[in-house]
């Protein structure tokens, strides 16, 4: 018997001693406190769990610092005319911190190579302005939750849950302009100082039929691969059947080595996600009840996405309530040895923890960077 029918019915108020003016007051307060906890179970993870220590926070050599200005100055001889109305948003995508260190990771520090990987992926934004999807062109997409960003793992990494079984949609362009969406959203989550993130592939309750083709899954690692280099922290694989084996084995010649390096098969997640942040579906206490528009809206406001995919007044460089800090000093130390850790103390830097649409209760945490790594060129 439900609690609204035993708040109203009059057996029930005169048993308890309400008046019919009393039991109505009573049910407009349990109705508040049912919104209230339905808001909690969906109200999504914008920062990770408090004391994370971000990690790798990289520290690069004078000579490799040469290179990554180097890579700069290519990458800004190739820029839209300022009058052109992109312009401003590729400018944006290079003046990130992260940009030609991450091209010149790829490119192994060869600058020729860095030069051809970073020129391509100009091109490639100049076409698909992935800065610049509206929501409401990719939002059909996400109406089954078969990709959700929501938690951080425990090296302040977001997680990207992806569940072939909730396919909703034929296959078209929109599909990868909707994972593309997700990526820019990831990005827009990362603490600072973290440059990668986590995908998790679920396949239970896949079918050959909700499973997408080897044409569609090459197209999405020619993206992650070409188009956001280094921004693949761990690819994780759960409940894969049987069935779909073959699949994995047709897109293994689209796999480059960093990325097959980075993938794994049914790990326990628990080592790798901490309990709070990690749903409850996979082992987590993170009970986290999917409602579709209510999702939608707290990743659209906290992100700052305006109705036309440009950025509401004051988002422009991101989340407001993500402090964007700058990352520990990236000066070689002279008294380091390449190769090896630098001595250089641990940054810090204090992130207010909520959740889009509804402050989590947590104390404000420090979110840490680690010891920066000094990596040698090569």
């Amino acid at each position: 018997m439900s609690a609204p029918y035993l708040l109203l019915n009059p057996p029930y108020t005169r048993l308890c001693g309400y008046t019919r003016g009393k039991a109505a007051t009573v049910f407009v307060q349990f109705l508040s406190l049912s919104s209230q906890f339905h808001t909690m179970v969906n109200a999504i993870f914008t920062t990770p769990e408090p004391g994370t220590v971000v990690k790798p926070i990289y520290q690069y050599s004078e000579e490799q610092q040469t290179h990554i200005k180097a890579l700069r100055e290519y990458a800004d001889s190739l820029l839209l005319d300022p009058l052109d109305p992109y312009h401003k948003w590729e400018l944006r995508w290079l003046n990130k911190l992260d940009t030609m260190p991450r091209y010149m990771r790829a490119a192994k520090w060869k600058l020729p190579d860095a030069k051809r990987r970073i020129e391509e992926t100009i091109k490639w934004r100049r076409e698909f302005q992935p800065e610049l999807i509206r929501p409401d062109e990719v939002k059909i997409e996400a109406e089954t939750g078969k990709i959700l960003l929501n938690g951080f793992d425990k090296d302040g990494r977001p997680i990207i849950y992806m569940r072939p079984g909730r396919e909703n949609t034929e296959t078209s362009p929109r599909q990868l302009r909707h994972l593309v969406w997700w990526l820019e959203r990831a990005k827009d989550l990362m603490p600072p100082g973290q440059e990668s993130l986590v995908i998790i592939v679920d396949y239970k309750s896949t079918t050959l039929r909700t499973n997408p083709s080897i044409s569609v899954a090459s197209k999405v690692l020619t993206i992650l691969q070409q188009h956001y280099v280094e921004t693949l922290g761990r690819a994780i694989v759960t409940n894969l059947p049987m069935l779909l084996n073959f699949f994995y084995k047709g897109i293994s010649p689209f796999l480059d080595p960093v990325t097959r390096d980075k993938m794994r098969f049914n790990p326990d997640l628990l080592d790798l996600i901490p309990k709070s942040q990690l749903d409850s579906d996979f082992g987590g206490d993170f009970d986290f009840e999917f409602d579709h528009e209510t999702y939608w809206k707290q990743i659209v406001e906290f992100c700052g996405i305006a109705e036309d995919g440009t950025r509401l007044e004051g988002y422009f460089d991101g989340p407001k309530n993500i402090q964007h800090a700058e990352r520990p000093s990236q000066q070689s130390d002279a008294d380091t040895e390449p190769g090896t850790a630098s001595p250089t103390s641990t940054s810090s830097t204090t992130v207010s923890v909520t959740s889009a649409g509804e402050t989590k209760a947590l104390a404000s945490p420090e979110v840490t960077l680690a010891t920066p790594e000094l990596i040698e060129a090569s």
